[in-house]
C-alpha cells in the first residue's frame, strides 16, 4: 500500500466536478482482517436468501475437495512403492490398486470441480437480482431529500458497484479456508513424521506475501472508493452522449468531442491510478516471491538427503516432497483467500451501510384513514404557518406561508421562479417534511396518516414530469398502478386532458410503444407528452389535484380546450394548480401570490387586479406582449 494515501484520492478536477470524499481512509492494522469473521453471519444470510440448495452444494462439494490432495499425497506413495516391489516380484499386481485409486480420486476430482463450477455460477447469478432486488426495494422507500444529494448516488454507486459477486466470493474464500484448514492440518501432521521444523516453514514462509497482499487490497478498495464520484460524471457523460432526448443539442452544439474528452480525461486518471498501484503491487510481490522458492529448494534437497542416506524409502520421498509443496501451497492459498475476504468485506460493508439507510418521512404506527366525507366536494387543505429550508441551504425557501383550500376549491400559485410554489406541492405531498408549521388535510395533520395512502388521494402533474419508455396505455395507467389494465378508465382519462387525439392515430393505438428506446417506439411532441401526463393524474381520479405548470407545452387551441371543460374535470376536487400563464390563473376561485417564500396578495383575479399590486403588475406585463 502506498505510504502516502494522499497519492490516490480524488479531488477536484479541472471540469469543476468535486470528487473527494469526507471519509478518511483508516490505518490498517493486522486484527482488522478478524473483523471479516464477525460480519460472516449476514454475509452468509445473504447469499443463503438467494439460494439455500446451492449454497448447500457448494459447501458439500468444498468439503470433499478438501480431502482430495491428502488422497493425492498418500496414493503417490502407493504407487511408487508399489512399482518397486512389482520390480523385485516382476509383476504388475502391485501397482494395480493404486493406479484405480488414483483414478478414482481423479475422477471424484473432475465430477467434484464441475458441479462446484456450475453451482457457483448459478449462485453468482441468484445473488446479483437478489441484491440489485433489495437496493432497488430499498432506494424507493427512501426520501426526496436523498435524491436530491450527490453523497447519496455516491453511496448508491458504492454499494451498487461490484458488489453482486463480493458476497458469494466472501462465501466461497470462507469455504476455501475451511477446505484449506482440513488439507492443511491434515498434511501438517503427514509431515510432522518427518520433522516437526518443515512442518514449521510450510506454514510460516507464506505470510509476508499475505500481508504485502492484504495491504494491497486494501488500497484497491480505497481507490475504487474515492473515484465513486468519478465513475458517476462518466456514466452521466454517457447518458449524454447517447441518449435520444440529448441528442439533438449535442449536434447542435457540437458537443461530442468536448463531452468524449472529457470522459477519456476521466478515464486515464482512473488508469493512471490504478497502474501505479498495480506496478507497486508487482514489484513487492516479485520480490516476496523469491523467498519461498529458496526455501523449498533447501528444504526439497534435504528430504532427498534423507533418502539418500536410506532414511526414508523412495515413496516417501515422493510423499515428503509433495507434501512440502502443498502444505505451502495450501497455507499459501489459506492467506490468499483471507485477503480477499478482507477486500471484499470492505465492499460489502459499503451494502449493508446503504440497506441500513431509513427514510425520515415514514408512517405513524396506527395512521389516521384519509376519506372524503359523504357528500363532501374534495377535502379541506390548509397550511398552517409553514416554513421549509432544503437540506445544506441556509436560506429557508418558505416563510411563515398560512392559507386555506376548501373542499371543491381552485387555488392558483402565483410568483416568479424560484419562489416556492412547487414546494408548496413538494410539501403537501409529503415528500419533505415542513421545518415549523404544519399541513392539514381534512382536519388533521399530514404526518398522522400513511404517506403512501396520502398520496394515493392527491392526483399531481410536475412540470418536469416523466416520458416513460412505455405503451401509451401503461404510461396513462400508471397514474393508477392498479387500474393499468383497465382500458376504459385509461380512455376516460385521456379523453379529459385531451390524450385520446393522440394516441388513437398512433399505429397500435393504446398498445403504441412511446419514444424512441425500444423498437416500434413513435415519439411525441412536448406538447403531446403534455396531455398525456395530464391524463395520468386524471387517471388517478383523486379528491385532491394539483397540477404544476399543466399547460406550459400545449399550443393555444389545445390549452383553450382544456380550459372550456376546466370547471367539468374539476368538479368534486380540491385543486392546486401553478401557472405563469394567467390565462390559466384567471379560472382560479382564489389567487395566492407569493414572494420571496412568503404569501403577498391572495384574492380573485378581479380582486387583485384591483389592488394593483404584484399580481396585477405581472398580469400586466404579461398582457402588453400580446398587444
Amino acid at each position: 500500500m502506498p505510504e502516502n494515501d494522499k497519492e490516490y484520492e480524488t479531488s477536484e478536477n479541472d471540469e469543476g466536478y468535486e470528487t473527494s470524499d469526507d471519509d478518511k481512509k483508516k490505518n490498517f492494522h493486522l486484527r482488522d482482517i478478524f473483523k471479516v469473521f464477525l460480519g460472516l453471519p449476514r454475509v452468509m444470510l445473504l447469499v443463503w436468501k438467494a439460494s439455500p440448495a446451492l449454497v448447500l452444494g457448494m459447501t458439500s462439494i468444498m468439503v470433499l475437495q478438501g480431502l482430495i490432495p491428502l488422497a493425492n499425497v498418500i496414493v503417490a506413495r502407493l504407487l511408487i512403492d508399489g512399482a518397486l516391489l512389482g520390480i523385485q516380484r516382476g509383476s504388475i499386481e502391485p501397482v494395480v490398486l493404486p493406479v484405480l485409486l488414483e483414478l478414482g480420486v481423479n475422477l471424484v476430482g473432475i465430477v467434484c470441480g464441475r458441479f462446484y463450477f456450475t453451482c457457483r455460477i448459478l449462485l453468482n447469478h441468484r445473488l446479483s437480482h437478489h441484491i440489485t432486488h433489495l437496493i432497488l426495494r430499498k432506494a424507493s422507500t427512501l426520501d426526496l431529500a436523498s435524491f436530491e444529494d450527490a453523497e447519496f448516488y455516491d453511496r448508491l454507486e458504492r454499494a451498487r458497484q461490484d458488489v453482486g459477486s463480493k458476497p458469494i466470493e466472501i462465501i466461497y474464500q470462507f469455504s476455501s479456508l475451511g477446505t484449506g484448514l482440513i488439507t492443511a492440518f491434515s498434511l501438517f501432521v503427514l509431515l510432522l513424521q518427518l520433522s516437526w521444523w518443515l512442518a514449521l516453514i510450510a506454514i510460516i514462509i507464506p505470510i509476508p506475501a499475505f500481508l504485502a497482499d492484504t495491504r494491497f487490497g486494501e488500497g484497491s478498495y480505497w481507490m475504487n472508493y474515492w473515484n465513486s464520484p468519478r465513475k458517476r460524471q462518466q456514466f452521466y457523460l454517457l447518458t449524454l452522449l447517447t441518449r435520444d432526448d440529448f441528442s439533438k443539442e449535442m449536434k447542435l452544439f457540437n458537443l461530442a468531442d468536448y463531452l468524449i474528452g472529457r470522459y477519456v480525461r476521466l478515464s486515464d486518471q482512473m488508469y493512471q491510478q490504478d497502474k501505479q498501484l498495480q506496478i507497486r503491487h508487482t514489484r513487492v510481490s516479485l520480490g516476496l516471491a523469491l523467498l519461498p522458492l529458496l526455501v523449498n529448494a533447501g528444504t526439497y534437497l534435504y528430504i532427498a538427503l534423507q533418502a539418500v542416506g536410506h532414511l526414508i524409502s523412495l515413496g516417501a520421498l515422493t510423499q515428503y516432497t509433495l507434501t512440502m509443496g502443498q502444505l505451502n501451497q495450501s497455507v499459501q492459498n489459506m492467506l490468499s483467500g483471507l485477503s480477499d475476504m478482507y477486500e471484499n468485506h470492505l465492499y460489502v460493508v459499503l451494502l449493508f451501510d446503504f440497506l441500513a439507510s431509513e427514510p425520515k418521512i415514514v408512517a405513524p404506527t396506527h395512521p389516521a384513514q384519509l376519506e372524503v366525507p359523504a357528500g363532501a366536494a374534495g377535502l379541506d387543505i390548509e397550511f398552517r404557518d409553514v416554513s421549509f429550508t432544503y437540506p445544506g441551504k441556509d436560506e429557508p425557501t418558505l416563510r411563515h406561508v398560512s392559507f386555506t383550500l376548501h373542499a371543491g376549491e381552485s387555488i392558483a400559485l402565483v410568483g416568479q421562479n424560484g419562489a416556492g410554489k412547487t414546494t408548496l406541492v413538494k410539501l403537501l405531498t409529503r415528500l419533505y417534511d415542513p421545518s415549523e408549521g404544519e399541513i392539514l388535510i381534512g382536519g388533521r395533520d399530514i404526518k398522522e396518516y400513511d404517506p403512501a395512502a396520502l398520496r394515493e388521494q392527491i392526483g399531481v402533474i410536475f412540470q418536469d414530469f416523466v416520458s416513460y419508455s412505455m405503451t401509451a396505455r401503461e404510461n396513462i395507467g400508471i397514474g393508477r398502478v392498479q387500474e393499468i389494465k383497465n382500458i376504459a378508465r385509461v380512455r376516460e382519462a385521456a379523453s379529459k386532458s385531451g390524450a385520446d387525439k393522440v394516441i388513437e392515430p398512433l399505429k397500435k393505438g393504446y398498445k403504441t410503444m412511446l419514444g424512441y428506446w425500444f423498437k416500434g417506439g413513435e415519439h411525441l411532441s412536448g406538447g403531446e407528452w403534455q396531455k398525456i401526463a395530464l391524463a395520468r393524474a386524471f387517471m388517478r381520479d383523486a379528491p385532491i389535484l394539483v397540477l404544476d405548470e399543466p399547460t406550459s407545452s400545449l399550443d393555444a387551441r389545445a390549452e383553450y380546450e382544456i380550459f372550456q371543460r376546466f370547471r367539468h374535470l374539476t368538479e368534486g376536487r380540491s385543486v392546486m394548480f401553478i401557472s405563469h400563464r394567467f390565462s390559466t390563473v384567471r379560472l382560479a376561485d382564489r389567487i395566492v401570490v407569493i414572494e420571496q417564500g412568503s404569501i403577498s396578495e391572495s384574492g380573485s383575479h378581479y380582486e387583485l387586479l384591483a389592488l394593483e399590486g404584484k399580481y396585477a403588475e405581472l398580469f400586466n406585463l404579461q398582457a402588453e406582449a400580446y398587444r
